[in-house]
């Protein structure tokens, strides 16, 4: 299903959002962030994709590959980390922002438990960066979220609670908790007094445009080198992060969007129907894990509402194909480990270039220059598998053998 959403303009960044997110604010994170050890010290690649894009119909598809962006696999890392980070400046205006995640303020952070929910990768780099910044770690984890998810999560030091329902339950559950023994939660969406964290955790996710905008040369002011980018959805944070960073560098300029979700977490574009931040209308639960969220983070949807050009959503099969898809590869087209939530995007480009109508809604034709993200790589490693058919290490492989002959 496409909505096109009548709300987007194409206008210099306004300033009421830039008060809240800008590239200022994303670069000094990103600048903090790049000598923490857990995260790879360049940016992730951009791969392109020519027999994938000739299929499709495109000028250009690319995959900004963030799979490697970490040994935990996952865009996250730029999120929770860099909020992590913020929160204990704001508690301690003495300390160096470069210092927290090496450990050096271990002492005086061992009374600061942080807590949040999770689908999975978010909770990993709390869970994470919690541990190399000495904080005692809780992640509150709903039913859906598989015991591989759970352990990979445990390994890094953090407590983990369990409660029945949905991903939002485990929002609820989260904040409950931290009333209740005085926690701090970090999480990645906005509820009514809880703003300012979701905040940092967006502005995270700037950090990808931004590498974007580097690799192919960008120029403020200037037409972005990609005509169309499609990105998953969620709660919404990812898509504004990476909107607000795009459209603030490049102005009227910027690129068209495309949020895509699970049809059963669809909550992105119910609110686009609706014209507020609203709920899925479905069950909520998906094989894309990371995306099967129920409830719109208003904050998020602040900027969303006036970026993002067009919302759709993809079925489970979609995404298993296109994982299947990425991890085969060809002569032209490195293979890709590209996870369950990763894929969305690309799946996405593949159902509206299927049909040529919901193509032209928003306007891709053979002009077209197109970015999807790779949020994720294998994070859950037996999942993976079984939904592509071989391991993500045996893709690996012959992604080193790709490279190798290229």
């Amino acid at each position: 299903m496409l909505i096109v959403n009548p709300h987007a303009v194409r206008t210099p960044y306004p300033a009421d959002l830039a008060a809240i997110m800008n590239i200022e604010r994303a670069d000094e994170g990103r600048r903090w962030l790049s000598h923490w050890t857990g995260i790879a010290r360049g940016a992730t690649p951009l791969r392109d994709l020519p027999d994938a894009a000739r299929e499709l119909g495109v000028a250009r598809l690319t995959v900004k590959d963030e799979s490697v962006r970490s040994p935990l696999a996952s865009f996250k890392v730029l999120g929770a980390p860099i909020a992590l980070v913020r929160e204990i400046m704001r508690r301690h205006a003495d300390v160096d922002p470069v210092a927290i995640l090496a450990g050096r303020y271990a002492d005086r952070l061992a009374d600061l438990t942080v807590i949040s929910a999770t689908d999975g990768n978010h909770g990993r780099g709390l869970a994470a960066a919690a541990r190399d910044a000495g904080c005692p770690c809780v992640i509150v984890l709903h039913a859906q979220v598989s015991a591989e998810r759970e352990q990979a999560i445990a390994v890094l030091g953090a407590r983990i609670v369990r409660v029945a329902g949905d991903y939002d339950a485990s929002v609820r559950e989260a904040a409950h908790l931290a009333t209740t023994h005085g926690w701090q939660v970090i999480s990645d969406t906005s509820y009514e007094g809880y703003e300012a964290i979701p905040r940092d955790v967006m502005q995270g996710y700037g950090t990808i445009a931004a590498e974007v905008i580097e690799d192919t040369g960008g120029r403020a002011g200037d037409a972005s080198a990609f005509t169309h980018v499609f990105v998953q959805g969620g709660v919404g944070g990812l898509p504004a992060g990476v909107a607000s960073y795009f459209w603030e560098f490049h102005g009227a300029g910027r690129p068209r969007f495309v949020v895509v979700e699970p049809t059963q977490a669809d909550c992105l574009m119910q609110s686009a129907i609706q014209g507020r931040a609203t709920r899925a209308s479905g069950s909520v639960d998906s094989v894309m894990a990371g995306l099967a969220c129920g409830e719109t983070s208003p904050l998020a949807w602040r900027f969303l509402q006036p970026a993002v050009d067009a919302f759709m959503t993809v079925d489970d099969e979609e995404a298993i194909a296109t994982m299947r898809r990425l991890a085969r590869g060809n002569a032209n087209d490195i293979p890709i480990v590209a996870g369950e939530s990763g894929v969305a995007g690309l799946a996405g480009v593949t159902a509206l270039c299927a049909d040529p109508t919901l193509a032209a809604r928003v306007d891709i034709d053979r002009t077209s220059r197109v970015l999807v993200v790779n949020t994720e790589g294998a994070t859950a490693p037996g999942v993976y598998a079984t939904l592509v058919g071989e391991s993500a290490d045996a893709v690996l492989q012959r992604q080193i053998a790709w490279r190798a002959s290229h």
